[in-house]
């Protein structure tokens, strides 16, 4: 529940969160904090466990209940820019956006200014007053597609709410490495990748993680699925995708040195070696609506650049069987 000028949430630990740092488990509860707003938050007391202060690396365990109670903070850094916004959908709790491939949704080292939020504090100021500007889930920078923002405070709690609860369906396109005989489901946890910090992995221990994928397209050597996630973990399609040997086309961090299946004419591997982005695209959002409660759905396109991925494998087949005598 929200009081309107205050930002609130209650979770109880769930098994795979128990005997963590209060940190690290706030982190995965409410992912659209910051690890040190979270912190500052627990320090001061505005995080409890079980009604009682903690401290940051103390320890919680199965069904502790975390209630946050605590004032919003504007985010003075952060810069309003007049930033074209391609808008699906508007009213004064909510703001769908159809974000296009190169895009980084929050401002972070090396992505000071150009983000989607920067374009959002032009466009609708009142989201200073609220966490990430009202960003409640994010796309990765070369992921297209469809994404909600929060414009008030009971809209935030709501989609947070939502979210954490898996209520909200989200949906994409993916072109994968590959050919696939049918749809399946990858249920495996995700955390950082050992090694590589910059990169998730599935890992012993990681968090719970599942990813939906069903047959759209067959093409000689490679499959467009659609993808349903029951959870929302950090490159998650990319990651479970990769993991089961069928990488996203043009992934920078999971697909690997580009593969040329055999029979690969000059016209594919040319439009092949310009695809530079993950082949993933955010295509139907739903969700019920903050305030009224009506489920609400909305549906973009794939981009061109997509498109016209699809429409060069669909030649490539066709260009096969004409060479099949």
């Amino acid at each position: 529940m929200s009081v309107e000028n205050r930002i609130t949430a209650a979770f109880s630990v769930p098994p795979e969160l128990s005997d963590r740092r209060l940190d690290q488990a706030a982190a995965e509860l409410m992912p659209e904090h910051s690890r040190s707003r979270l912190q500052g938050w627990i320090k001061s007391g505005a995080l409890t466990v079980n009604g009682e202060s903690r401290k940051p690396r103390d320890k919680v365990m199965l069904n502790d209940r975390l209630e946050l109670d605590a004032e919003p903070e504007v985010q003075v850094s952060w810069q309003a820019e007049a930033i074209t916004l391609d808008v699906v959908y508007e009213d004064e709790h909510l703001l769908v956006i159809n974000k296009p491939a190169g895009l980084v949704v929050n401002p972070a080292a090396g992505h000071a200014d150009g983000t989607l939020v920067n374009a959002l504090l032009n466009y609708a100021p009142e989201v200073e007053n609220l966490p990430r500007a009202g960003i409640v889930h994010r796309l990765d920078k070369d992921t297209s597609g469809i994404m909600v923002v929060a414009r008030s405070l009971i809209a935030h709690t709501s989609l947070v709410d939502q979210l954490q609860t898996r209520t909200m369906g989200r949906e994409y396109e993916a072109v994968v490495v590959g050919t696939l005989t049918g749809g399946a489901t990858v249920d495996a946890p995700i955390g950082r990748h050992p090694q590589e910090r910059k990169k998730m992995a599935v890992v012993p221990g990681g968090t719970p993680a599942v990813t939906h994928y069903r047959l759209v397209e067959r093409f000689a050597a490679h499959t467009h699925l659609r993808c349903k996630l029951e959870s929302g973990r950090t490159h998650q399609i990319r990651v479970h995708m990769a993991h089961v040997k069928h990488p996203l086309i043009g992934d920078p961090q999971y697909g690997g040195r580009l593969r040329l299946p055999k029979g690969t004419t000059e016209a594919l591997r040319q439009v092949l070696a310009a695809f530079h982005r993950q082949a993933l695209h955010a295509r139907q959002l739903t969700l019920e609506h903050p305030e009224s409660g009506e489920i609400l759905s909305w549906e973009v396109p794939m981009p061109d650049d997509m498109q016209k991925l699809l429409a060069a494998l669909r030649q490539h087949v066709k260009d096969l069987e004409s060479n099949d005598f």
